[in-house]
């Protein structure tokens, strides 16, 4: 059964807010095994409106509408759907009465326009609203004489959610008489362009062509790492993950060491339960990064019984004073080195990180913009490196943060 989405509301298309709501749905109809293959974005205007929903409707066999069910004069869902339908508004007063009661128990003056949300497109079922005043709808729509089911619910995220997994869900089950388990893997990656990673997995990309289930698909998330995404269909949760095991290890047995973690995973972690696996504590000395590496790894609950602390030795004379760099260069990997070897000094850490760089926009120290330079002290070794990043200066430094870390992972997984 296929199930599309449609988010009603002109401040979705302007940016002003992010349609959060069409991925969740999304994600809730995979989960129960319906196929949904197009989410439509719409401005609060009636004709656009409605002729969204008709289109939505041609090719699906369910569509969830989200939004554009409030007080307001933008609010157009209901009549949109009444036109789809060729029926007229109705009021229910039932509906009215609580409304009523809901502004009478907050102690608050209900203006008329309220009573909106009461009217119901004839031969339409209400979804009761918990939470708010605008109530849900499941609407029967006839198309080339094919019955399609047309429902919406308010746009208030919570009360979305709530309508969706109460009632709407158990509503598709019921009609389509399918049962069928849609799940995902992602293998979360660094150290590969997509294109790269593209053509070394062209041999279980092929494979997966012939056989149609699982699929795979690419997702690039910027410095957060290169997503291979497995998708599979089964009529069981067991059968559903036999798949994504065999497959996800196909994968991994190609991409190897790239592959530095799954679905929720990121890179800070991996490297944080990897040090903390072998009762290693971490310093680090950023100066390019100015602290992001530190913040990446104490935005995740429980990093402080790894992590000593941050240097940001921004300037040069912090790295010279305090860290112990011999004056001159500070963009070079014996900077780097020093840095490291500075920072577990100082911080008392059994590892230590270090970065130092050029993000622009002119070079520096003879280097050129996108220059990153890693010393990474493990007891009483130093291992350095120099990498180039791509792009402007902010896109420098934050794919410095993963790319450094992503070195502390290789050699903690090789070494220690």
């Amino acid at each position: 059964m296929r199930v599309d989405v449609v988010a009603v509301g002109t401040e979705l298309l302007l940016g002003q807010i992010t349609d959060t709501n069409s991925g969740w749905i999304g994600e809730q109809l995979a989960a129960h095994g319906f196929d949904s293959l197009l989410q439509i974005k719409v401005g609060d205007n009636l004709g656009r409106v409605e002729s969204a929903f008709r289109r939505a409707l041609a090719d699906a066999d369910a569509v969830i509408v989200c939004g554009g069910l409030g007080p307001t004069h933008d609010d157009l869902t209901r009549d949109a759907i009444a036109l789809v339908m060729g029926v007229e508004l109705e009021t229910h007063d039932d509906i009215a009465d609580r409304i009523r009661e809901m502004f009478a128990a907050r102690n608050r003056p209900m203006s008329d326009n309220n009573l909106r949300q009461a009217q119901v497109p004839a031969g339409a079922s209400v979804i009761v609203q918990t939470r708010g005043t605008a109530p849900g709808l499941i609407c029967p729509v006839m198309i080339d004489g094919v019955e399609k089911i047309l429902y919406a619910v308010p746009g208030v995220p919570h009360e979305m959610k709530e309508m969706v997994e109460r009632a709407i869900l158990p509503d598709l089950h019921q009609r389509s008489g399918e049962v069928a388990v849609i799940a995902s893997r992602t293998l979360r990656t660094w150290g590969d362009s997509e294109s790269g990673l593209n053509e070394t997995l062209d041999p279980i990309i092929a494979e997966l062509d012939q056989v149609g289930n699982p699929t795979l698909a690419f997702l690039a998330s910027g410095w957060e790492g290169l997503k291979v995404r497995l998708t599979a269909k089964a009529p069981t949760k067991e059968a559903v993950t036999a798949l994504l095991d065999h497959w996800s290890g196909r994968v991994e047995e190609i991409v190897g060491q790239h592959v530095f973690g799954f679905d929720d995973d990121t890179m800070e972690s991996v490297v944080l339960e990897m040090l903390r696996a072998r009762g290693l504590t971490l310093g680090l000395a950023e100066s390019v990064t100015g602290g992001l590496v530190a913040g990446r790894l104490t935005a995740i609950p429980g990093a402080s019984d790894v992590l000593r602390g941050s240097i940001v030795s921004y300037a040069s004379e912090v790295k010279f004073e305090l860290l112990g760099v011999t004056r001159g260069p500070v963009v070079s990997e014996s900077a780097a080195a020093e840095m490291a070897r500075g920072a577990r000094r100082v911080l008392g850490s059994d590892v230590a990180l270090a970065l130092t760089g050029v993000a622009g926009p002119t070079e520096q120290d003879g280097m050129p913009v996108g220059t990153l330079c890693i010393g990474l002290a493990i007891g009483d070794e130093v291992i350095t490196t120099t990498v180039r990043m791509p792009g402007q200066r902010e896109q420098m430094r934050q794919m410095s943060v993963i790319t450094a870390l992503d070195f502390v992972r290789r050699h903690l997984r090789d070494g220690v």
